[in-house]
């Protein structure tokens, strides 16, 4: 009888939080967006810089040999 009252009671606790969660998920999801776009953005910068501090390197080391 006790374990059946601790389902239950792990029932009536699990079942509004995983309503929340639902509900929840996609306005954090959404609030969170910008910063996704943001690191998009910086990770697009950051690799720009690198191609242009990296392309006298690559052309002072000459054509690549391919690999056959």
């Amino acid at each position: 009888m006790k374990i059946l009252i601790l389902w239950l009671i792990l029932l009536a606790v699990s079942a509004p939080l995983a309503l929340l969660v639902l509900v929840m998920f996609p306005l954090i999801w959404l609030l969170l967006l910008p910063f996704r776009l943001l690191g998009y953005a910086a990770e697009g910068v950051l690799g720009l810089l690198r191609a242009i501090f990296t392309l006298p390197a690559r052309l002072l080391s000459g054509p690549k040999k391919a690999h056959c």
